[in-house]
C-alpha cells in the first residue's frame, strides 16, 4: 500500500523511501546544497513583525548557524532537510518559517508536524505558541495518552498547526477530525529516527495520503549531527 500512489498523484512513495534512505546513509555531503544565504540577524529575514516580536520574547538576540541559513528558505517555500547539533536551534527555525507563512485568517491546520515522541512533539507544540504569541496562532498537539474526544473537539474547533506522533495524528486523519485540505507545510522532526525504527512504514503512508490531496508548498525534514 505505501508504494502505490492513487491515480493522478505525483507521489511515488517507493522512490521517496529509497532517496531517504540513500540520504540517510551518507555522511552527510549530500544535505549540503548551493543555497548559501546567511542572514545574521532576524531584522534582516523580512519576517512579521510580531514574528520578531515573538522571537525576542522568547529570549534569542543572534540567529544560531541553523538559524541563520535555515529560515529563509523554508519562508520562501524551498524543500530542506537541515541537519545541526541538538541544542542548536532547529525546532525555533521550522517553527518560525511555519509562523512566517500561515494565513491567521483562515483557522484550518495548514501545517502539520511529526515527532518520534510525545514528549518531543509537547516540546515543539510549547515553543511554537511562545514564537507565535503575538500572532495569535492555534497550536495543538496530536499524542498518545490523551482524550481522543478531546482531540476531536480541539480540531473541529480549528487549529493553524497541528503538531503530533504517527499513531494519534493518522488516528485523527482516518477519522476525518483532521482534514488535509488546507495543509501546504509538513515538517519530519528527527527525520532519521522516524524513517530507521518503528514508524518507517508509516512516515511514508503520510506523504501519500498528503500528496493525494494536495500539493505541500514546503517539506522539511530535520536530523541531528553526532
Amino acid at each position: 500500500m505505501a508504494g502505490l500512489a492513487p491515480e493522478g498523484s505525483q507521489f511515488d512513495a517507493r522512490q521517496f523511501d529509497s532517496k531517504m534512505n540513500e540520504l540517510l546513509t551518507t555522511d552527510g555531503q549530500d544535505f549540503f546544497t548551493s543555497y548559501d544565504e546567511v542572514y545574521d540577524t532576524f531584522d534582516a529575514m523580512g519576517l512579521k513583525e510580531n514574528l520578531l516580536r515573538g522571537i525576542y520574547a522568547y529570549g534569542f538576540e543572534k540567529p544560531s548557524a541553523i538559524q541563520q541559513r535555515g529560515i529563509v528558505p523554508f519562508c520562501k517555500g524551498l524543500d530542506v532537510i537541515q541537519q545541526a547539533q541538538s541544542g542548536t536551534g532547529k525546532t525555533a527555525t521550522f517553527c518560525s518559517g511555519i509562523l512566517q507563512q500561515l494565513d491567521y485568517d483562515v483557522v484550518e491546520c495548514q501545517a502539520l508536524v511529526l515527532a518520534p515522541t510525545r514528549e518531543l512533539a509537547q516540546q515543539i507544540e510549547k515553543v511554537m505558541r511562545a514564537l507565535g504569541d503575538y500572532l495569535g496562532v492555534k497550536v495543538h498537539a496530536c499524542v498518545g495518552g490523551t482524550s481522543v474526544r478531546e482531540d476531536q473537539r480541539i480540531l473541529s474547533a480549528g487549529v493553524h498547526v497541528v503538531v503530533g506522533t504517527p499513531g494519534r495524528v493518522f488516528d485523527m486523519l482516518r477519522r476525518q477530525s483532521l482534514r488535509p485540505d488546507y495543509i501546504k507545510m509538513f515538517v519530519l522532526d528527527e527525520a532519521d529516527e522516524m524513517l530507521s525504527r518503528g514508524f518507517k512504514d508509516q512516515v511514508p503512508t503520510f506523504n501519500l495520503h498528503l500528496h493525494s490531496f494536495l500539493k505541500l508548498s514546503v517539506t522539511v525534514y530535520i536530523m541531528p549531527s553526532f
